[in-house]
């Protein structure tokens, strides 16, 4: 049988924090919409990110301070103690080297920064790490990367589990879907641990108007030129451009290309009274699913756009962490419980 913890706070280290989506999630106690999100008895210790723009969103909403630092200078054993490591690496550029048996191989360096995150893990040996992946890791140079980075996390001592998880299942207003790998050091863990259930009662989703903020529609920087329209008209049929949002639909994933969005790329967009206009970053976030009381307005624009774009939605990272709690006897929290919030307008 798994251990308990008691009254005692599981310690986090945070690898690739960006503005703090999967902190904010694991740790809990946050307003979404009509719901609140109790408290898990986790605390993150330890944060770092190489954006310091991400970094100074980041530390005007959490008590504790992010590092603005490279990965790649961790010295692992300066890390402090922690009971579970959190990692949303980046995944570009893997390829697959012709050798047999075949290695991992990269077009540059950003593929490896994943190894990073295993260094730590060889030093420190946490109970848990949770890492979150695109998609696409899935299915890279031909199916051939992802078994190998799972080997790589094996060899650093741990059981693993993994899911392609949807945003939208969750209460996320977003058709985002993310590979979340979850390690257990114990077997016992990797045993009893259950990927949490889509949770949308009926098939009910939290859709797109229920986090469009209505006085963006009155504001002319939020619109695209004429010039723009008429360009991307002109390629639209074969280029299936222009990909305007239903509102009563959760929104296509969104990124940190927002904050360069055009008509000609496939980033999702709003129709307003037969004119285009992009999301606000407030409407990022929302759709992020964010906190209204989450800052943001201390960098530009397009920094707010990049942060939010890149992060893990707290909401579906709750539903993973609380996933981690009830099945391996971590310290349960009380449920959701609604709350009289009013809805974005």
């Amino acid at each position: 049988m798994a251990q308990t913890f008691g009254d005692n706070k599981l310690k986090v280290a945070s690898l690739f924090c960006g503005c703090g989506g999967m902190d904010l999630g694991i740790q809990g106690d946050f307003n979404f919409l009509d719901k609140h999100y109790a408290e898990l008895p986790f605390e993150v210790v330890y944060a770092v990110d190489n954006d310091a723009y991400a970094t100074k969103i980041y530390n005007d909403n959490f008590l504790h301070k992010c590092e603005t630092k490279d990965v790649r200078d961790i010295v692992p054993s300066e890390v402090p103690d922690h009971d579970i490591l959190l990692g949303g690496f980046p995944c570009q550029s893997f390829s697959i080297s012709a050798q047999n048996p075949p290695r991992l191989g990269y077009k540059d360096d950003r593929g490896k920064l994943f190894f990073e995150m295993v260094k730590v893990l060889k030093e420190k040996q946490p109970r848990f790490f949770i890492g979150e992946n695109v998609k696409g890791l899935l299915s890279a140079n031909k199916g051939k990367a992802f078994p190998m980075i799972v080997k790589e996390f094996e060899k650093a001592g741990y059981h693993i589990h993994y899911k392609l998880l949807n945003a939208s299942e969750f209460g996320v207003p977003q058709k985002r879907e993310r590979v979340f790998i979850v390690g257990f050091r114990d077997f016992d863990d990797y045993f009893n641990f259950k990927f949490p259930q889509p949770n949308t009662l009926n098939g009910s989703k939290i859709v797109l108007k229920q986090v469009i903020d209505k006085k963006a529609d009155k504001d002319e920087k939020w619109f695209f030129s004429q010039r723009a329209v008429e360009g991307m008209l002109r390629v639209r049929e074969k280029m299936n451009k222009g990909r305007v949002q239903d509102l009563n639909q959760p929104c296509n994933t969104i990124s940190s290309h927002l904050a360069k969005v055009s008509l000609n790329g496939t980033d999702p967009v709003l129709m307003v009274n037969e004119r285009y206009r992009r999301f606000t970053p407030r409407e990022a976030a929302n759709i992020q699913s964010f906190p209204t009381s989450f800052k943001l307005e201390s960098v530009s624009d397009n920094r707010q756009y990049r942060a939010i774009g890149n992060a893990v939605p707290p909401v579906l990272m709750w539903h993973v962490a609380n996933a981690l709690v009830k099945s391996c006897s971590v310290e349960k929290p009380k449920e959701v419980k609604e709350k009289k919030e009013g809805v974005l307008s």
